[in-house]
């Protein structure tokens, strides 16, 4: 069997069973360990495959955004680890943008301790949340309204952000990956994300290893466009090593629950019943 065939037959059972080990891959290809690693490796610069540790799975196309409550119930304590990485990022007297998610809801939450703090976001949880907190001033960017992200979106949300000078944009992204980038399946938030990309000083990627391999049908920008992109300790090492190789700057965080005190964040359902 030639290289592109055996590596057609790779993708095959990838498609039936989604990720597969490299010892089962050598045994289904009756091949060596090795040549099972240097076919994943060229699907792996092709975009097709991703490598984790020991095998490999298929990278999925994300043909829709899900939706906010199925969000906030999934990889809970990866997002609030990188939470409270980002949130530590975050100075007094600055103007930041908190991108819709799940993740930075959670991080919302962790600002609220700040006195000399504007805030301006496109997500009704976040700006639910932040309202209780008067010491901060917040602005939400009207639009749209998506009604499963809870949030706004599209020109008007763009226009908006066009005259605002942001001191450190936080984006979210439910796909990325490194050949890609950060891509979305919805059009009406290409256009936000990329004229935030350039309305701010700072710009940085909050998105957790489980988001890393899916991509969607549009390319908002590379992964280079980061000053930071902030996952968990889950993200594949080949992910990794290839971030650094193509030097994109990348703080993988240990995933640990806080206690109560350290993380009191109202429920995602509903804040405004929340207080």
């Amino acid at each position: 069997m030639i290289p592109s065939q055996r590596r057609q037959q790779l993708l095959d059972l990838l498609d039936t069973h989604n990720e597969l080990a490299i010892a089962e891959l050598a045994t289904y290809l009756e091949v060596s360990h090795m040549t099972v690693r240097r076919d994943i490796q060229r699907l792996e610069q092709a975009g097709r495959v991703l490598a984790v540790s020991g095998g490999v799975r298929r990278v999925a196309a994300l043909h829709r955004e899900p939706a906010w409550p199925h969000k906030a119930a999934t990889n809970t304590a990866a997002k609030r680890a990188i939470a409270r990485h980002a949130a530590a990022l975050v100075k007094e007297g600055q103007t930041i943008y908190l991108d819709a998610g799940t993740t930075l809801y959670e991080m919302a939450a962790l600002l609220t301790g700040h006195r000399q703090l504007c805030v301006i976001t496109n997500n009704f949880q976040i700006s639910a949340l932040l309202a209780g907190y008067p010491q901060i001033e917040l602005h939400h960017a009207g639009g749209r309204v998506d009604p499963d992200n809870h949030a706004t979106v599209g020109p008007a949300v763009a226009a908006y952000l066009s005259g605002v000078n942001l001191d450190q944009a936080f984006f979210s992204s439910s796909s990325w990956d490194l050949e890609r980038g950060m891509t979305t399946p919805d059009e009406a938030k290409l256009v936000v994300k990329q004229q935030l990309l350039r309305s701010a000083a700072r710009r940085v990627l909050l998105a957790d290893s489980a988001k890393y391999g899916r991509f969607g049908r549009f390319r908002a920008c590379s992964l280079e466009a980061f000053d930071l992109i902030v996952s968990d300790e889950a993200l594949p090492s080949p992910a990794r090593q290839a971030l650094a190789e193509r030097g994109i700057a990348l703080s993988c965080v240990p995933v640990t629950e806080p206690s109560a005190a350290e993380h009191a964040a109202p429920p995602h359902t509903d804040p405004l019943l929340n207080r």
